[in-house]
């Protein structure tokens, strides 16, 4: 004996299909991955700075994880940077005329730590760098940006003498309170120790 369908129930036994698997695919929603960088960094002119870049995945670091970094000079209308290091496979690949013999690899995978090092910092460094980490199967995820300052060293963000006032004469404060409170524990136990004598 043979089954035949007909037309509408071939389409619901479809329907009933498709509802399934994307009932299956909703219970397994995309691996995505997420990167951090701070939104800026300032180097002094002429040293070596550190682009830090870590990032947080669903998935075990596996050994297809890599990192890539593209660069954006200052002022460029160019929305999509220029490709200068690509770590991969336990190995840094340097991928840019500016930085080739600056740039190194300054990151753990395993620590989710995918940093580089641009040794002799220009002016010319100046720009906006993008950090983009993939985990297979975490893929998806979009890159993290930050812009680097390279300054003058008198131009570097210094800590306010204001804030450094304050943290002295909250320290002095905080002795003071517990020299107070110290001599009153004393006076309290002469005290008892006199009424009980």
């Amino acid at each position: 004996m043979e089954l035949r369908l007909s037309n509408s129930s071939h389409n619901c036994v479809l329907w009933l299909c498709s509802l399934a698997l994307c009932a299956i695919i909703g219970m397994y929603p995309v691996a995505s991955i997420e990167v951090y960088t701070p939104a800026e960094v300032y180097v002094e002119n002429g040293t070596t700075g550190i682009l830090k870049c870590t990032f947080k995945s669903n998935q075990v670091i596996s050994s297809q994880a890599s990192v890539s970094w593209s660069y954006i000079p200052e002022g460029s209308s160019d929305s999509v940077g220029e490709y200068i290091f690509y770590y991969a496979g336990g190995r840094g690949f340097p991928d840019s005329i500016q930085f080739k013999s600056r740039v190194e690899w300054a990151g753990d995978l395993n620590k989710k730590d995918g940093s580089i090092r641009i040794s002799k910092m220009q002016f010319s460094d100046n720009g906006t760098y993008a950090c983009d980490v993939k985990n297979p199967p975490d893929i998806a995820g979009k890159s993290s940006l930050t812009k680097l300052r390279v300054v003058q060293k008198e131009a570097l963000p210094q800590t306010s003498p204001a804030v450094i006032v304050g943290a002295v004469i909250g320290a002095i404060i905080g002795v003071i309170i517990i020299a107070v409170v110290a001599y009153l524990l004393i006076r309290v136990m002469r005290s008892s120790r006199d009424y009980e004598g």
